[in-house]
């Protein structure tokens, strides 16, 4: 069995997979702060942790996301994770019952769907517009069908690059309050800023509406952790305090969420965040720079790890055979389509490989 996800294929600039650059994983800082960790907890860092998660943790984050976000959660609105995609779990086995609608985004995140599929949702899509949204759930509850929440990567999109507008962080999650719809907003990019701040969360721009906000250190730090965190209403949180797993196993990934407050506290997260932003700003730069050179019309993303353009699937064997490969654009939507962009990951590669890549796939992506 092979120790890790991914490890590229020979001959091929892989422009599918969101992983993080090998170089940009902080091994020296983490082993800093494993040593730190234990020399400051001692045994209670490998005994089982309290159930929301260690409160030097929670503490360093009601800190982060004060100058991140412009709102600092309480101590009951918080709950640590093993990574957005298990805070996407636990979220939907609290709030989703078989056959309950579940509305998402459209593109969104491939495997976010695949989460949701496994509880047996039915997955609606609808724009992150407060008319349209309205206008679906009013629908879908005149024809008896129960609408569960509202998911969406609104701040640096998977697979767009793109964030909502300042107007409808505001009006969506007030909408969806006024409905009774939970939003269930995936944050994991707002760290991976590379041209002004990110916008404030929707958890942050309408306080008081009931939106659970995903965060990750996946991207900031390193995926390997499997850790992360959600903000949500104190209900909720008490609510998965209070399951099984939880009263059974105590807190999750205990020993490293502590081994992350000490890397925070001690400003290696704030040293290594700005160095992945300066890394990835330039990747980000080299793909598109290339690409606007060989004449591909290409949005500029503001943060995150993913460049949408048009292409369709229909271009895979051609590029693979040119030696790059991409993910199809209608992987990322619940309904299988439109058949008409692509998704390009700069995250992975260096600066010259992405220039290359971009000079192998551009003939494909041009009108002849």
């Amino acid at each position: 069995m092979p120790t890790i996800q991914y490890t590229g294929r020979p001959g091929v600039l892989d422009l599918s997979w969101g992983h993080p650059h090998p170089d940009a994983l902080p091994v020296g800082d983490w082993a800093a702060a494993t040593e730190a960790a234990l020399r400051e907890f001692g045994w209670r860092a490998l005994a089982y942790g309290y159930e929301a998660g260690p409160v030097e943790l929670a503490q360093w984050l009601r800190e982060r996301l004060a100058v991140t976000d412009g709102r600092a959660p309480a101590p009951g609105e918080v709950f640590v994770t093993a990574g957005a995609s298990h805070a996407l779990e636990l979220v939907s086995t609290q709030l989703v019952a078989p056959g309950d609608v579940v509305l998402v985004d459209a593109p969104t995140y491939h495997l976010a769907l695949r989460v949701l599929a496994d509880r047996r949702a039915s997955l609606v899509e609808v724009p992150p517009d407060p008319d349209a949204f309205e206008e679906t759930v009013t629908r879908l509850r005149r024809a008896g069908r129960r609408v569960s929440f509202y998911y969406l990567v609104p701040t640096f999109g998977n697979p767009t690059g793109a964030s909502l507008p300042a107007a409808a962080r505001r009006a969506l999650p007030a909408v969806a309050d006024r409905l009774g719809v939970p939003v269930v907003e995936d944050d994991t990019y707002r760290e991976l800023a590379y041209d002004d701040p990110a916008p404030p969360s929707l958890w942050a721009s309408c306080e008081g509406a009931r939106v659970v906000r995903i965060g990750s250190f996946a991207k900031s730090v390193a995926p390997g952790l499997r850790l992360g965190w959600l903000t949500g209403p104190p209900d909720l949180v008490a609510a998965l305090v209070d399951r099984g797993y939880v009263d059974s196993g105590g807190g999750v990934n205990h020993t490293v969420a502590l081994t992350m407050a000490a890397f925070g506290r001690s400003g290696a997260f704030a040293r290594h965040v700005a160095s992945a932003v300066a890394r990835y700003r330039a990747q980000r730069d080299a793909l598109v720079t290339a690409l606007h050179a060989a004449g591909v019309a290409c949005p500029v993303p503001a943060g995150g790890w993913f460049v949408w353009l048009p292409g369709s699937s229909a271009l895979l064997p051609a590029a693979e055979a040119a030696g790059v490969s991409f993910v199809p654009g209608r992987r990322f939507f619940a309904s299988g389509g439109p058949d008409d962009h692509v998704r390009l990951s700069f995250s992975m590669l260096g600066p010259a490989e992405l220039a290359e890549a971009a000079r192998r796939l551009a003939p494909l992506l041009t009108p002849s």
